[in-house]
């Protein structure tokens, strides 16, 4: 009852939360020990789930144009402390040799809506919507004028989660969890439409991935820092989510990822590392930035879950697309909260760079030079 209470509190006023270890929480990794951790995404998981208690949901899109253009939408609704929902959408916009075709929107939504099948979201000048079939989405968004977004998704290889629900859950209950962190992957997905940037219409037909996630509890009691990796090339997609918990967890680090080859699920894999070689720091946060990073998956296959699979990844970040003040661009309720909290200073690092994975399949070798977006996130 005390840690229930601690936590309850914490929840709602945003306070640092007690020292609980690593028995509060209870990782998807751990929950999948020594099995297959491939599921297919069932028609519920393309649901909003809209919590009633503290949470953020996003819908993500990651896109690499064949023009070159490295693009981001999403799609936020939020809800903290059960006191107010609000909705927002953000674009990025970025070309390494054309400074004029990138922009960055971030808007808050009126009048958000999601339909009575929980599978599509309106708002204001803002449509994202699932197909009949659920293998494709389709977003309309004006509500910038700088970037104006007209796109189709279509899932071009199976989806997946971790597991049978794809959680990690928190609580020193794990039968009355009081937080949870959830993912759900559309690992390949074919792109086409415009996105009008200042006036200049683009077309960013290309591929990319989708990521539906719920953060169950406050951002910052779940995750001190993440690291994110959407890798495409002609033939694999690679995409890798870990975050590590605060002290109050442990610092317990949560690594998931997948594999898709010739538009197939190689693997789904939780035997994954995401390590800064080099680093170099930012003198104006005070974080350490990555200039090298070493990535690797191993897990087995997907379908037979007999096969090893291996995939080893290392790049030189040269090209950063942006250094973002998280602050700065949430909903205006989950800045309130966050803003008073002594040493939480967010900031996101995002790279687009060229690349090349090594991926094994059993006894086959193959590499494939590709584009990789990543990004590191700093909280706490």
């Amino acid at each position: 009852m005390k840690h229930w209470l601690q936590s309850s509190v914490a929840s709602v006023t945003g306070t640092a939360e007690p020292v609980y270890g690593k028995a509060a929480i209870h990782s998807v990794i751990d929950r999948v020990s020594n099995q297959n951790p491939y599921t297919e995404l069932s028609s519920k998981d393309l649901e909003w789930e809209l919590p009633s208690s503290s949470h953020v949901e996003t819908q993500t899109f990651y896109l690499i144009a064949d023009s070159g253009h490295i693009c981001f939408v999403q799609v936020i609704q939020s809800n903290i402390g059960s006191w107010s929902s609000t909705a927002q959408f953000v674009c990025r916009v970025f070309h390494p040799n054309h400074p004029e075709h990138s922009a960055w929107s971030s808007t808050n939504l009126e009048q958000a809506h999601i339909s009575d099948d929980k599978k599509s979201f309106t708002a204001d000048r803002i449509s994202l919507v699932l197909s009949s079939d659920e293998k494709k989405y389709t977003l309309g968004a004006s509500v910038s004028r700088s970037t104006i977004v007209d796109i189709v998704f279509e899932r071009d290889a199976p989806s997946f989660k971790i597991g049978k629900d794809g959680t990690t859950l928190f609580g020193t209950d794990i039968e009355k969890p009081w937080g949870s962190m959830k993912h759900f992957f559309w690992p390949r997905v074919k792109v086409s439409g415009t996105i009008i940037v200042n006036g200049i219409a683009i077309d960013i037909g290309g591929i990319g991935m989708y990521i539906h996630a719920i953060q169950g509890m406050k951002p910052h009691h779940l995750a001190s820092s993440w690291n994110f990796v959407s890798f495409h090339g002609p033939t694999i997609s690679a995409v890798m989510m870990e975050f590590t918990t605060p002290p109050s967890y442990g610092s317990t680090a949560v690594n998931i990822g997948g594999i898709v080859r010739n538009n197939d699920i190689v693997a789904c894999t939780v035997n994954n590392v995401a390590k800064h070689v080099e680093t170099v720091r930012d003198d104006e946060t005070g974080w350490k930035e990555p200039t090298t990073v070493e990535l690797s998956w191993r897990g087995v296959d997907a379908r037979s879950g007999t096969i090893g699979v291996e995939a080893h990844m290392n790049a030189n970040l040269k090209t950063k697309i942006a250094r973002l003040d998280i602050l700065a661009e949430i909903p205006p309720i989950l800045k309130n909260i966050v803003h008073g909290l002594s040493g939480t200073k967010p900031f996101i690092y995002k790279f687009a760079n060229t690349a090349k994975i090594s991926l094994k399949i059993g006894q086959e070798v193959m590499e494939e030079e590709g584009v990789l977006y990543n990004e590191a996130t700093f909280i706490s």
